[in-house]
């Protein structure tokens, strides 16, 4: 399908599939590769994202792991300005996301910081941490709405049935509130057992129905690394394995640690020309 969304003003075609780079300013995210604290780490790892065919830059702040340790509101707002200020020097033309579920550190990432998207792991306030409730002032639907910003929604549900049904039911509110572009996300390993996550994306193509692009973040995970043996360091193969079918099913975005990689996936599946 052909799908674009609204950057600033800038018209931004996602007909063939881009790549989004993951830039963590944590010192506990799941994949140490991915784990960026210093000035010169995060400009290293913007600039490689960039110069590896990403196209998108998603920073985040505080890990939503299992087991991850709380983070304040305003350690997390610190860690976003210092990262995106860095981001932004670096690649001034890149579309940068911000990873939170924070209504309002969200809404400063935007005005203040120079974000570009809203990416929420919580489906809107329904989790934050990894099986954790969360109780955050501000509602996320209503800051998306205002900010007029696209918004990534990503969904802790356990099947590929109440996955489609809230999502039908959250996009229209969405959209009742006056916002725009919404990109889906399936959440693989969020609130979904090994094979839940199997079953989802064995079925992936069903997402198309709601007529919105799709982003997959499925690298590193621990659904590889639980079916094939070894850890987060081991997954690069199983990784690629299942970005390429997540493309064949659809996928307008993949969220990776190793843009290279997935760069080159897209290509071979089709979706850029060489």
């Amino acid at each position: 399908m052909q799908y674009t969304i609204n950057v600033r003003g800038r018209l931004v075609d996602l007909s063939q599939p881009m790549v989004m780079g993951i830039l963590n300013a944590t010192p506990d995210s799941f994949y140490s590769g991915s784990r960026k604290q210093t000035e010169a780490e995060i400009a290293d790892r913007a600039n490689q994202i960039i110069s590896e065919g990403g196209r998108m830059i998603d920073v985040g702040a505080f890990s939503t792991r299992p087991g991850a340790m709380e983070v304040s509101e305003d350690e997390e707002t610190s860690r976003l300005k210092h990262a995106l200020a860095i981001v932004r020097r670096e690649q001034p033309d890149a579309i940068v996301s911000v990873d939170t579920y924070r209504p309002r550190v969200a809404r400063r990432c935007v005005e203040e910081f120079g974000a570009d998207i809203i990416n929420d792991v919580s489906e809107g306030g329904i989790t934050g941490i990894v099986d954790t409730p969360i109780h955050e002032e501000g509602d996320m639907f209503q800051t998306v709405a205002q900010l007029q910003v696209p918004y990534i929604l990503m969904s802790v549900q356990p099947t590929l049935e109440t996955m489609m049904k809230n999502f039908a039911d959250e996009v229209q509110r969405l959209r009742d509130l006056g916002a725009k572009d919404t990109i889906l996300d399936p959440g693989y390993g969020f609130g979904k057992t090994l094979d839940q996550n199997y079953e989802i994306l064995s079925h992936a193509e069903r997402l198309a129905e709601l007529e919105l692009p799709v982003l997959v973040g499925i690298s590193r995970k621990s659904m590889i690394f639980k079916k094939a043996g070894g850890d987060p360091t081991t997954s690069l193969p199983g990784t690629i394995a299942l970005n390429a079918v997540s493309l064949m099913k659809g996928a307008s975005i993949l969220r990776v640690h190793d843009v290279k990689e997935a760069v080159q996936t897209v290509v071979c599946c089709g979706g850029l020309s060489d």
